[in-house]
């Protein structure tokens, strides 16, 4: 069940009696928000638990490629194709981080780490997707601004639905949330696709022929030892289940953080405690959760805080959950499978022409004026 934490000051528990006391008199939200997370120490580098992790890297992949090489031309390679699968979104997490700044105090160090897991080890393009997800950071859920709730397939907006009404499209669209999470079936391609293109036509990319070159040994190279090592058929079907569920993993890693969460007119402009906040949900689901969503089930904290190293995230969200409740910001938490529920459910409305149900509260208070 989802939960909304929005309540007032009377009764407070510890956590939030502490930030009242320590709450610095004309400074911003934010502002004093960042100084209690930062007073934690919840942004210091964690290095001993990220060199383990890029030390991993490498010889978790290649024990995967001699087992994908020593198993041979067998259907059971499907099982190592939905173990490719895991592995390159847990790689990809990794990306994530660093391209975050997370890892290092070095913004070059990150980048080539960005670079080389992304580009090398995942197959994506690294260039185009930070020029996408910077964009998203910024403008989280904002209509015109948010690439993350302007895709070609699915609505995310009645506008988006509008456009879209001719009478195929309007039944596909009537009837999207049933074919969200079939539709991820294709994202693997489509982060794969998308990266090559934006790549060779120069688009966002500063490292162009670096990414050219990782992107081909990358992707070719996969493709070549598949075909090499498996049959035609087994091959094809090895990478269609590891591009499917690479899909799968990576949409619905990234699905329950936003998706009908309030969405905000280009023209509304927000403080940014209150724009990441209320635009933003968190899983619950402990330790398991927090490792099969690479952190980013800490949605609130990493849009608050997006340089935060991925351990700190879990003991910073009573922080944020408590300041939240005594400034009276709606915090929102729920379940994996409750997420993915309200996803669906949004998603289905919004094909069917509703008006969005969870309209922000503040855009409507800004419009009664």
């Amino acid at each position: 069940m989802e939960s909304f934490t929005s309540s007032g000051r009377a009764g407070a528990p510890p956590a939030e009696r502490a930030l009242d006391e320590a709450r610095v008199p004309g400074a911003s939200d934010f502002t004093e928000l960042s100084a209690r997370i930062r007073g934690a120490g919840l942004l210091r580098r964690r290095y001993g638990y990220y060199w383990t992790k890029l030390v991993a890297v490498p010889l978790v992949l290649a024990a995967a490629v001699a087992a994908f090489i020593w198993i041979g031309d067998s259907w059971w390679q499907l099982i190592t194709a939905a173990a490719f699968a895991i592995i390159f979104t847990q790689v990809a997490f990794l990306g994530h981080d660093a391209a975050h700044r997370q890892i290092f105090v070095s913004g070059r160090w990150n980048d080539a780490v960005s670079l080389i897991i992304g580009d090398l080890f995942v197959g994506m393009s690294y260039g185009w997707w930070r020029h996408k997800h910077t964009r998203h950071h910024v403008n989280p859920n904002k209509e015109g601004a948010d690439p993350d709730i302007d895709l070609p397939v699915i609505s995310f907006t009645p506008a988006q639905a509008a456009r879209r009404r001719n009478p195929l499209t309007a039944w596909l669209i009537g009837h999207q949330g049933a074919f969200f999470f079939p539709v991820l079936l294709l994202e693997g391609v489509s982060l794969h696709a998308t990266g090559i293109a934006r790549v060779l036509h120069r688009e966002h990319v500063d490292r162009r022929w670096i990414e050219i070159v990782l992107l081909t040994v990358r992707i070719g190279g996969f493709i070549a030892l598949a075909f090499v090592v498996l049959s035609p058929g087994i091959a094809v079907a090895f990478l269609a289940v590891q591009l499917g569920l690479f899909g799968v993993y990576m949409g619905a890693s990234f699905a329950p953080n936003h998706k009908g969460m309030p969405l905000v007119p280009a023209s509304l402009r927000l403080d940014f405690l209150r724009r990441q906040v209320l635009m933003s949900r968190n899983v619950r689901g402990g330790r398991f959760v927090d490792t099969a969503l690479g952190g980013l089930n800490y949605q609130i904290e990493h849009h608050l805080f997006p340089s935060m190293p991925r351990p700190h995230l879990r003991h910073a969200a009573p922080i944020v959950r408590a300041y939240c409740v005594r400034l009276g910001i709606p915090y929102t938490e729920t379940s994996l499978l409750g997420s993915y529920a309200i996803v669906v459910r949004y998603i289905n409305r919004v094909g069917l022409g509703e008006r969005d149900p969870f309209d922000c509260p503040l855009v409507a208070q800004r419009s009664a004026i």
